[in-house]
This record gives C-alpha cells, structure tokens and sequence, in this order.
C-alpha cells in the first residue's frame, strides 16, 4: 500500500512577514482530512481537519463571516 504525503502550500494571499498557516489540501480526496500547521513551524503540531469542515472555514471566510484581524 503506498503512503500518500502532504504536499504543504501557503495562500498566494499570504505575504504577511511569516505569520501564515500551510495546508496540505491533496490528502481531503484520499483521507478525508486537510492537515494545516504553522509556517514558522515546520516541524511543530498538525491540525487534521476534516475536509467537509475545512471547506466550510474557507467559505466563511470569503463570506467575511469571521471579521477582520
């Protein structure tokens, strides 16, 4: 059985100086899951969020459902 791994992107949108997240979207398909973690942090804690609900966060966020930072 192959072991498919993360493949980490940060959001074009992401120029920030460094305080970005990455995700890792090609595992939603095979897992059902779209790991996220700090960009700073590479090596640090992942966040496995389900895919129906990452999609869900995304959408809410194009909606400016979650305000500004």
């Amino acid at each position: 059985m192959m072991t498919e791994s993360p493949c980490w992107f940060t959001s074009s949108y992401s120029e920030n100086g460094g305080a970005c997240v990455e995700v890792a979207a090609n595992l939603a398909a095979s897992r059902g899951v779209v790991p996220v973690r700090d960009s700073k942090d590479l090596s640090g804690p992942t966040l496995n969020l389900r895919a129906d609900a990452f999609v869900g966060f995304v959408a809410g966020v194009k909606a400016g459902a979650f305000g500004t930072v």
